[in-house]
C-alpha cells in the first residue's frame, strides 16, 4: 500500500494519527490543493494555454507543554501514503529537538465544519467561456490596426483543509483570477498596460481593456522630455496599489515594538493609536468582503513577527489597520498581541481595502481637475531604502502622461521615484472611489486589493530612467 495517494481529509486524519501514535502532545496537518489554468498571448496570438494542478501538505507537531512546547514543521509536495509516515516523524524529531517556542499558545480548538467532507474544487479552461472570443475579437482588431498585444489571463481555486489534534476540521475553496495585458505600438517604441483582477472572468471585457490600450498607445503619438523633480502626479488605483501593499506588509507588530519600522514610536513601544495622517483614508481587510473574499482562518507554515503555528484555524475578523488617518491595529498573532499589550490577535489577512471618506469620482476626472502634471500607469521594482520611514525606490513603467489643463496632452519619459506611501497618506490632495485594484507590482500573489486614485502635488521623481 505504498505511493497511494489520500484524499486531503485521509492525509489529515492519518498525519493526526501516525502523530499521536508516535507521542507527539499535538498537532496540525494543513494540505492545500491547486487548480490553476491560464492564456497567454504574443504578437496578437494566442501561444499557450494549459491547466495544472498541485498539492502540499504540511504537519506541524508539538511537544511538551505550556511554556515548554517546542513545534517542528515540516512541509512536502504530492505527498503519498508512505511520504506522509516520514514527514509526521520528521516534524515530531524537530520538535524534540528543538528548544521552547517562545510563541507557545494552545493549538485552536475546533470542530468539523459543514463542508469537510466535500472534494477540493478545481478550475478548467471553461472558466474563459465569455472571455476567451473577446480576447479573440481584440487580437484581430490589434492587427488591423497594427497594434501589437501581449499578455497572459491567469485563473486558479486554492481548496485549504486544516486539521488539529484538537478538533478543528476546516475546509475552505477560494478562487482567484487575473488579467495583465501589455499593448505595443508599430515600431514598438511605446507602450501602455492594463491589468484587472477577477474571481470567474464573467466580469472581464477583454475589448474594454483593448480600447484603453489604444486610447493610452494614442496619448503616446506625442512625447515631451519632462525634468526629474517634484510633480503634481496623479496615481491610478493599480499604481495606489503598487505603494500600499508594500505599507501594508509592513504592520507588522513585532518588527515595530522592536524599533525596525514606520510603526515604531521613538523611544521605544509602538505607533498604536497615532495619527498617520490628518485625511480621513482608511485601511481596511475583512475575510468576507464581497468580490475579495479571503481564508476566513489563520493559516501559518512558519511563526513569524504576526503570525505563529499555534494559531492555525485561528477566526478571522474584520479589522481596521488604519481608520481615519489613526493607527488602529498591527498584525500579531496570540503572542505578538500580548507583547505589544493589544485586546486581541490581529492576524494578516490576504486582502484590504484603501478608501478616503467622502471622496468620489474616477481618474479621469482627477485628471479633468489638474491644471500641469503626470499621470502614472503602475510602478514596478519597488524596494525599501529606509524601514524607518518606509521610503521606498522604483521605477515607473509602460506609460507615464503629460497632463495639461485636464487633459492628457502625450507621453513623456520614464523616472526613478523615492517616496514613502506613509508620507504620501498625509500629502495626497485629492482622491476618487475606491475600485477593485491589480497592481502590477504585487498582483501575481496578492491580487486581493480596492484602491483609490489618489493626487499627490509633489510627487519626488527623483531622476529620469531610461528603462522602457
Amino acid at each position: 500500500m505504498t505511493g497511494i495517494q489520500l484524499t486531503p481529509q485521509d492525509t489529515i486524519e492519518r498525519g493526526l494519527a501516525l502523530a499521536a501514535a508516535e507521542g507527539a502532545d499535538g498537532c496540525v496537518v494543513l494540505v492545500a490543493e491547486t487548480s490553476s489554468t491560464n492564456l497567454r498571448w504574443a504578437n496578437n496570438t494566442l501561444t499557450t494555454n494549459g491547466a495544472m494542478r498541485g498539492s502540499s501538505v504540511t504537519v506541524i507537531a508539538t511537544v511538551g507543554a505550556g511554556e515548554g512546547t517546542a513545534a517542528g514543521v515540516i512541509g512536502r509536495s504530492s505527498v503519498t501514503e508512505d511520504s506522509l509516515r516520514e514527514i509526521v516523524s520528521a516534524a515530531i524529531a524537530t520538535a524534540r529537538a528543538a528548544g521552547p517556542a517562545e510563541d507557545a499558545r494552545p493549538l485552536v480548538d475546533g470542530t468539523t465544519g459543514a463542508d469537510w467532507d466535500l472534494e477540493p474544487e478545481e478550475t478548467t479552461v471553461g472558466v474563459f467561456e465569455k472571455f476567451a472570443p473577446s480576447l479573440g475579437e481584440s487580437l484581430k482588431r490589434a492587427s488591423a490596426e497594427a497594434r501589437h498585444l501581449y499578455g497572459f489571463a491567469n485563473h486558479e481555486v486554492v481548496t485549504l483543509y486544516v486539521g488539529s489534534s484538537t478538533g478543528l476540521r476546516l475546509r475552505q475553496a477560494l478562487p482567484r483570477g487575473y488579467v495583465s495585458s501589455t499593448g505595443k505600438n508599430t515600431d514598438l517604441s511605446h507602450s501602455a498596460w492594463v491589468g484587472t483582477a477577477t474571481r470567474d472572468f464573467t466580469d472581464v471585457d477583454p475589448l474594454a481593456l483593448d480600447a484603453e490600450l489604444t486610447r493610452r498607445l494614442g496619448w503616446a503619438n506625442r512625447t515631451v522630455s519632462v525634468d526629474a523633480g517634484r510633480h503634481p502626479t496623479i496615481l491610478p488605483p493599480a499604481a495606489v496599489a503598487d505603494l500600499m501593499t508594500y505599507l501594508y506588509w509592513q504592520l507588522d507588530g513585532r518588527d515595530a515594538l522592536e524599533g525596525r519600522t514606520v510603526f515604531s514610536k521613538a523611544g521605544g513601544g509602538t505607533r498604536l493609536g497615532e495619527p498617520l495622517s490628518s485625511q480621513p483614508v482608511n485601511l481596511h481587510s475583512d475575510p468576507a468582503l464581497p468580490g475579495l473574499e479571503a481564508f476566513g482562518f489563520a493559516v501559518a507554515r512558519s511563526s513569524g513577527g504576526s503570525s505563529s503555528v499555534f494559531d492555525n484555524g485561528l477566526t478571522l475578523a474584520a479589522t481596521d489597520w488604519i481608520r481615519g488617518g489613526k493607527l488602529e491595529h498591527l498584525m500579531t498573532s496570540r503572542y505578538t498581541a500580548g507583547l505589544i499589550d493589544a485586546p486581541t490577535a490581529t492576524p494578516d489577512i490576504e486582502n484590504y481595502v484603501v478608501s478616503v471618506d467622502g471622496a468620489t469620482g474616477s481618474t479621469d476626472d482627477l485628471v479633468a481637475g489638474l491644471g500641469n502634471g503626470l499621470l502614472l500607469t503602475c510602478l514596478w521594482y519597488i524596494r525599501m531604502v529606509d524601514p524607518q520611514t518606509l521610503l521606498l525606490t522604483g521605477l515607473t513603467r509602460d506609460g507615464v502622461y503629460l497632463v495639461e489643463n485636464g487633459e492628457v496632452t502625450g507621453a513623456v519619459n520614464n523616472f526613478r521615484f523615492n517616496e514613502s506611501p506613509v508620507d504620501l497618506l498625509s500629502r495626497f490632495t485629492t482622491a476618487g472611489a475606491t475600485v477593485p485594484s491589480y497592481s502590477r507590482e504585487w498582483g501575481d500573489y496578492f491580487s486581493r486589493t480596492a484602491t483609490p486614485p489618489l493626487l499627490v502635488p509633489d510627487f519626488n521623481m527623483s531622476s529620469v530612467s531610461q528603462a522602457n
